[in-house]
């Protein structure tokens, strides 16, 4: 660093805060380490005594925060998202739409193992509304090396780091299984449950079936359903080992590609999830535990979101919800602000 005149600072970095007192109205920094001096600054600087200011040297090889943080911006912004201006040194991001935030982990920790780069995300597949803020990003010190940047880019590639997939319009089908409910010997209060789940969404449910516990007639109203053009078919009840839980062998029936039927998540162990393909469609259709009426998170608040965007989960990413997968049960359920399926 050198100093120099403040009437010759403009375009310079300052190596130091400058503080400014006024007696009962403010007592703090006036200008920030890191600030590059304008115009305008310099009467400010004269005011407050300052004839000579610390700057940093010219160095060609070298960028300022601000610099580099627009470079990191530029690696993991995509489109669906708004940039805050630089503020000393650090780059916010934010959601201008709905949806689920997704993160290419691999680039991301191959960045985030660089001296000096910090980038940090809200948690993999959150689902979001517009104004979320979804990462922050800067570097380290106030200068850095432009090969550093320039190794950021080559790890980065092509494609930004960041997705936010946007939610999709679908139409959701549910069928609703057990003798005693197609009987009307109790009420459907599962229905109900599953329809404020999807308008949080601005979904709804449109078709509605009911079905006794014989597997043929469940796999009836699911083909109905399908037929009718649903994007997505719920199934409730019939998901456990009783004898007369027949429902996963009905959405086996309707011609289904199963991709488990359990998953690594309490409440929601008992979860199935299947894919009907056919003629370029590929429609989720789930097999709900009754753990999805009467728990305020379950695996079902996880996958939904994801499958509302159009992505086709795995068996893998689905048997890899264990860590995190339990939930806690608190009196004020915070999901998802919460581990829960993080």
């Amino acid at each position: 660093m050198k100093e120099i005149r403040t009437e010759d600072a403009v375009g310079h970095v300052l190596c130091h805060d400058v503080t400014q007192i006024i007696r009962g109205v403010t007592k703090g920094a006036r200008f920030r380490k890191g600030h590059v001096i304008a115009e305008e600054d310099i009467p400010v600087l004269l005011s407050l005594g300052k004839d000579h200011v610390y700057v940093w040297e010219n160095d060609e090889s070298m960028l300022h925060e601000n610099d580099a943080a627009e470079i990191l911006r530029q690696v993991c912004q995509n489109d669906g998202m708004e940039a805050s201006e630089p503020k000393e040194g650090k780059i916010e991001l934010k959601a201008l739409q709905d949806g689920v935030f997704h993160v290419d982990e691999e680039r991301f920790d191959a960045i985030n193992e660089l001296d000096d780069i910090v980038i940090a995300t809200i948690p993999q597949n959150f689902p979001v509304k517009q104004g979320t803020k979804l990462a922050g990003m800067r570097v380290v010190p106030l200068v850095i090396g432009k090969e550093k940047m320039e190794e950021v880019r080559k790890l980065a590639g092509e494609a930004p780091l960041f997705e936010l997939r946007p939610y999709r319009k679908m139409k959701v089908g549910v069928v609703t299984t057990g003798t005693e409910v197609f009987l009307g010997r109790i009420k459907d209060t599962f229905t109900p449950v599953l329809e404020a789940k999807l308008n949080a969404f601005g979904l709804r449910v449109d078709e509605h079936r009911l079905s006794d516990d014989v597997t043929e007639h469940t796999r009836e109203k699911i083909q109905e359903l399908l037929d009718l053009g649903m994007d997505m078919v719920l199934c409730t009840g019939g998901m456990s080992v009783d004898p007369d839980d027949r429902t996963p062998a009905a959405i086996r029936a309707a011609g289904t590609r199963v991709v488990t039927y359990g998953a690594p998540v309490l409440p929601g162990a008992m979860f199935l999830l299947a894919y009907w393909e056919k003629d370029g469609r590929n429609v989720p259709v789930l097999g709900l535990p009754g753990c999805v009426m009467y728990s305020p998170a379950t695996i079902f608040d996880i996958v939904l979101p994801r499958l509302l965007t159009g992505e086709i989960l795995t068996k893998r990413e689905l048997r890899h919800l264990g860590i995190g997968g339990l939930c806690m049960g608190c009196k004020s359920c915070h999901y998802p602000v919460c581990g829960f399926g993080k």
